[in-house]
């Protein structure tokens, strides 16, 4: 086709995984002309540790660029969750049992070292089964791979005799990275000990790439000759990397911000390997509190158990989805907005038809894996929910559904999945982070006119045509503003300060008038005087805030 002829190209939805995938196409591509197997995109695991949050993110992230991917060229995809479980044991966890025991088998590869849980046959399978049960528990589609059935059941035995063969071009990349010492030892093969069974980290005496082994002497002076092949040896970590990408021929994987000049070496020993590295995407790393990186050991941050119990699953991957070149705060109060987020983008794809270009680019439609249903969104969002259980001090479900009911007759627990979810995370929440933060302040002369102008003119709404029913969100929206406006508040954000912090005790709150509506007319107005007494009461006494 001449170029005059060809069509022009469709433009990419505008979201970071049809980036992604466009960059993974064009990797394709240049071996499609003589391999035509599905794009693999791989994640990978270190199972010294149990799946966290940084998994979750990995994984979910990558089946994105993979719908993507499927959705811009309608071709074949694998996604391989490969557990690194040859690697040796170097310290012991704080999170698991019998540390004495797992002290003993220090140096060992994961899988070959007992399950301190006493469950599996060693500890990489514990560990391994937690990762399958965590990513089947997301509904992930995936593919496990265990180094260690790989090294041991022949799969990368081709790729470590390369690897023996380019030895020293290997080591030329590597060791201008190390220090004096390690230097001078440096291999990139790992041999295993006969006799004890630890990963040795030692210098290479020999190398004989046509047998396919390495020579080695121990720290007692023994001298070894080892295959590499068949799980007598493994690779250093960053020619590991490299080795798999070449013997499986990975198209893409994703990684942290740390591991950028990991990634960089461990591309240019795969090239050395005659492999091409995989497209990928750095991501940013998560930040606690206090605007310092997440760590496992340190336990500075939240994990998926966490998050789940203050919100639903869907609420992780929008966090997951929004910006992951951008580093983020990954802490409790995060949760709320990543849940209406996920909230809001589910109202506007059902706006939208299932041909609309603009369905693809909404993270809803990547999170619901394309299929967006009716039970995926809420009438209610969850700021409004947890407004709602302040102001009520609610501590059951029950409680906010009578106010639920009052506001929408037809929303109930069956008929409102989602809803019914957030309800109950809704009591959670509140109870463990927003009633012990509530702390109401005095307002000042103007406001408290502006407040007793508001009741006022509830008071009227409430002996109205409205008070057997909901009042419109909107006539009370339209109201609040008009009395913000006539007691002189400029800007006008200030008035809804004054309604947050006097009457709800917290910085920010939900659109006011849907929150009347909800809450209900006359409770408004008893809330608002509530808020009067004591600002009467605070000043014959002199005190402050309560």
């Amino acid at each position: 086709m001449s170029e005059q002829n060809r069509p022009a190209p469709v433009p990419l939805p505008k979201a970071w995984p049809f980036e992604e995938a466009a960059r993974l196409a064009a990797h394709v591509e240049k071996r499609a002309g003589t391999d035509d197997r599905p794009a693999l995109l791989e994640t990978g695991y270190g199972p010294s540790g149990l799946p966290h949050i940084g998994t979750f993110g990995e994984v979910a992230r990558t089946s994105w660029v993979r719908q993507a991917y499927t959705r811009l060229t309608g071709r074949p995809t694998r996604l391989l969750a490969f557990s690194d479980d040859m690697d040796a044991l170097r310290k012991v966890p704080d999170n698991v049992p019998n540390g004495d025991m797992l002290r003993q088998h220090l140096g060992k590869p994961l899988s070959r070292i007992p399950d301190p849980f006493g469950t599996h046959e060693s500890f990489a399978a514990h560990n391994n089964a937690r990762l399958r049960s965590f990513l089947d528990g997301f509904g992930f589609d995936y593919e496990f791979a265990s180094s260690t059935d790989y090294y041991t059941g022949g799969r990368f035995d081709a790729a470590l005799r390369r690897v023996l063969q380019v030895h020293d071009e290997i080591v030329s990349v590597i060791a201008p990275t190390l220090g004096p010492d390690r230097r001078a030892t440096y291999s990139p093969v790992l041999p295993i000990h006969p006799r004890t069974g630890l990963v040795m980290q030692v210098r290479m005496d020999a190398i004989d790439a046509d047998a396919g082994t390495v020579r080695w002497t121990d720290e007692d002076g023994v001298v070894f000759e080892t295959p590499v092949t068949g799980g007598g040896a493994k690779m250093q970590w960053k020619a590991d990397w490299a080795m798999r990408w070449f013997a499986l021929g990975v198209d893409y994987e994703m990684s942290g911000k740390d591991l950028i000049d990991s990634v960089k070496l461990s591309g240019k020993i795969c090239r050395i390997l005659g492999g091409e590295p995989p497209a990928g995407l750095t991501y940013e790393l998560f930040l606690d509190e206090n605007g310092q990186k997440i760590s496992k050991s340190k336990g500075n941050g939240i994990s998926v158990e966490e998050w789940l119990r203050y919100a639903p699953p869907e609420s992780l991957s929008q966090y997951m989805f929004n910006a992951p070149q951008r580093a983020k705060r990954l802490f409790f109060d995060v949760i709320p907005k990543a849940a209406d987020e996920y909230l809001a983008n589910v109202a506007r794809a059902a706006t939208l038809a299932d041909d609309d270009p603009a369905l693809p680019a909404n993270p809803a439609w990547f999170i619901h894996a394309g299929r967006i249903g009716p039970d995926a969104g809420s009438p209610l969002t969850f700021g409004m929910l947890l407004n709602l259980a302040s102001v009520a001090n609610a501590e059951t479900p029950d409680v906010l559904w009578k106010f639920i009911r009052r506001y929408d007759s037809a929303a109930a627990p069956d008929s409102c999945p989602m809803l019914a979810r957030l309800v109950d995370h809704a009591i959670v929440y509140y109870a463990d982070f927003v009633r012990p933060a509530k702390t109401y302040r005095q307002p000042d002369a103007r406001e408290r006119a502006a407040l007793a102008d508001l009741a006022d003119n509830l008071r009227g709404l409430a002996d109205g045509p409205t008070a057997d029913g909901p009042a419109e969100p909107d006539t009370l929206q339209n109201l609040v503003f008009e009395i913000g406006k006539r007691h002189g508040f400029e800007p006008l954000r200030n008035w809804f300060g004054c309604l947050y912090e006097v009457l709800l005790g917290q910085k920010e709150g939900p659109r006011f008038g849907i929150f009347i509506g909800l809450y209900g007319v006359g409770e408004t107005v008893e809330l608002i005087e509530a808020a009067l007494a004591r600002a009467s009461m605070a000043a014959s006494t002199g005190a402050g805030a309560v």
